[in-house]
């Protein structure tokens, strides 16, 4: 019975990529800006051979690295979670989601704020948490919705808990995800909602992504279609809008998405468990944390063993990453960087892969491990590690 773990640290990109100039980044490297913090550890993932990637020189090499390695290259024109994630189950986005650095247009807003009753507050980029310090009081006090956006191809809404219920604001979302087509269809309609009073709202875990449907086949609904398992964990199926998905388990933090693959582990299926870490771009990266991303990097670090010691003899543990991050560059926005690529098993040689010209050469190599067939745009690398 084959099992593939697929663990995707959201946002821990390991140095920029030759284009990062064209996405407004410089000097970004999320992963060595946090190995320099008095809070960071990777005894684990270095033993595995993190520090023998391409250009992770910052790390100590080992003479034998327990694991395949590799340094993943984005070919997708973009740096978000959809377009990393879809990347990496094999489509490549050749045309960037759309962003709004001047807030939406005038029309998608009316016909939003005619479909729920409600006005609307703020509409420009803004930081997550501020948003909520500058327009909460006007919320609670009107009713009117907080809808902002960011760098990313986002549209969110900010709603405190008891002027707006949890499923309405969901419903509200369902309605965004609705309007935002064709031209203006945004990766991700993101409900956020958040409680307390002024001056100290904070926003709670009860986080929900809307997000487009892939516009091509992955490798989640290949597996799905040929009677496999596609188990999602964190904010996977709300990144592929489900598609694809036989399970589903959302989850709150890191600790809970490594507390369910634990639980997986411990299950008997056979296909791919696809888990998403969102600590570190959430609460670290895009609040330019640095200690905070070290410590829970330093934590994942820690808890490495127990996933490792749960593997059975057929399967394969990937450690990935999205896109970068970088909580000590000059913007509180993704990164475009160069992921890490991890790959451990029982029967996987410890070879270092090089530098891989897609993220979609994963989900090429899974389809390939459970013998289907898949046409993507990544090419497998099985051979070299089994």
């Amino acid at each position: 019975m084959k099992r593939v773990f697929l663990i995707v640290l959201d946002s821990c990109g390991i140095g920029e990529m030759p284009d990062a100039h064209k996405f407004g980044d410089k000097n970004c490297n999320t992963f060595k800006r946090i190995s320099a913090s008095p809070f960071f550890s990777a005894e684990n993932t270095t033993k595995l051979g993190i520090g023998n990637i391409d250009g992770v020189d910052y790390i100590p090499a080992v003479q034998n690295p327990l694991a395949s390695v590799g340094r993943m290259t984005e070919k997708s024109a973009g740096k978000d979670t959809t377009i990393g994630h879809w990347e990496i189950a094999g489509v490549v986005s050749d045309k960037p989601l759309p962003v709004y650095p001047d807030g939406f247009p005038k029309e998608i807003l009316d016909e939003f704020s005619k479909a729920t009753g409600r006005g609307i507050l703020c509409n420009k980029p803004y930081s997550g948490t501020q948003v909520i310090a500058d327009y909460g009081q006007e919320h609670i006090k009107t009713g009117d919705l907080i809808v902002y956006t960011s760098a990313d191809s986002v549209f969110q809404i900010a709603a405190h808990e008891q002027i707006v219920p949890l499923e309405t604001l969901y419903e509200y979302c369902k309605i965004a995800r609705k309007i935002l087509c064709g031209a203006n269809a945004v990766g991700r309609v993101i409900a956020r909602p958040f409680i307390g009073e002024y001056p100290n709202f904070t926003r709670t875990a009860n986080r929900h992504d809307f997000s487009l449907e892939p516009p091509k086949e992955t490798v989640l609904d290949a597996l799905s279609k040929n009677g496999k398992e596609v188990y999602a964990i964190g904010k996977i199926s709300d990144i592929f809008a489900s598609r694809g998905v036989t399970k589903t388990v959302f989850t709150h933090s890191n600790n809970e998405g490594m507390d369910e693959t634990l639980k997986a582990l411990d299950s008997d299926f056979e296909g791919l468990c696809f888990i998403n870490l969102v600590d570190f771009d959430m609460l670290y990266g895009h609040r330019q944390d640095i200690d905070g991303y070290a410590k829970a990097f330093s934590e994942f670090d820690k808890r490495l063993p127990s996933i490792i010691e749960k593997l059975r003899d057929d399967d394969i543990l990937m450690i990935t990453a999205d896109h970068g991050c970088d909580p000590g560059d000059s913007h509180t926005d993704h990164s475009r960087e160069y992921t890490p690529l991890i790959i451990f098993g029982k029967n996987v040689k410890p070879v270092n892969l090089g530098t891989r010209p897609t993220f979609a050469d994963i989900g090429a190599t899974v389809a390939d491990y459970f013998g289907i067939s898949f046409d993507c745009n990544g090419k497998s690398f099985l051979n070299k590690i089994i």
